[in-house]
């Protein structure tokens, strides 16, 4: 099955995200970075979001402008998925912008993702940015999903920083109307489900608890 991904290949992403695998990178640096790449990903992610046509006076002449006509629903999967969200955030001051969070927990054994928590705003007709930096397996992205797609949102976009063909394709699978986007699309899982080459754990390495 031909994987459905959309790899954001931009100069700046490839070198953000050499210094992200970079075992060496501070944790410090390692918050920038990924507010950066998040920045780059989700521009690319929400390009097709709808506009609507307003008149603006410039100091000159009044001119039809586009002006932003979505309500956006963002929702970063704990605890990584918080380094991604101020991101977002910036990005839209000026629409509005709604936050749920999912806290998901993957058991180190089975690598079974099980929810411990869940605040969604109302979703109906609306845009979901889910935000997640690794999606390895698919377990917690699917777990995160299959609460999402009930509410009938518009449309659900997946952001990741990085992510292994096996995740990819069981989102595919499960939910193929989820549209993914990511920074790097890796060779593989490694036989305790750790993304290959990959970066590591994200969330120790985003706050330091190595």
């Amino acid at each position: 099955m031909e994987l459905q991904v959309q790899v954001v290949d931009h100069p700046l992403v490839r070198h953000s995200m050499a210094q992200l695998r970079n075992r060496h990178t501070p944790p410090e640096l390692f918050r920038t970075l990924t507010r950066r790449v998040t920045t780059l990903l989700v521009i690319e992610a929400t390009r097709s979001l709808r506009t609507r046509r307003q008149p603006v006076e410039t100091p000159l002449e009044t001119v039809q402008a586009q002006l932003l006509d979505e309500h956006l629903v963002v929702v970063p999967i704990l605890r990584a998925g918080l380094g991604m969200l101020d991101a977002v955030v910036e990005l839209f001051p000026d629409i509005s912008v709604s936050i749920g969070y999912l806290g998901l927990e993957r058991d180190e054994e089975t690598a079974e993702a099980s929810i411990y928590y869940s605040k969604l705003p109302p979703i109906e007709g609306k845009t979901v940015l889910l935000v997640d930096p690794m999606l390895a397996t698919g377990g917690s992205v699917c777990h995160a999903l299959s609460g999402i797609f009930p509410q009938h949102p518009q449309r659900v976009i997946l952001a990741c920083i990085v992510t292994a063909p096996e995740g990819v394709a069981t989102v595919n699978q499960r939910f193929p109307q989820a549209e993914i986007f990511c920074a790097a699309l890796d060779r593989e899982l490694n036989s305790r489900n750790y993304i290959l080459p990959g970066l590591g754990d994200f969330g120790d390495r985003l706050y330091g608890t190595i």
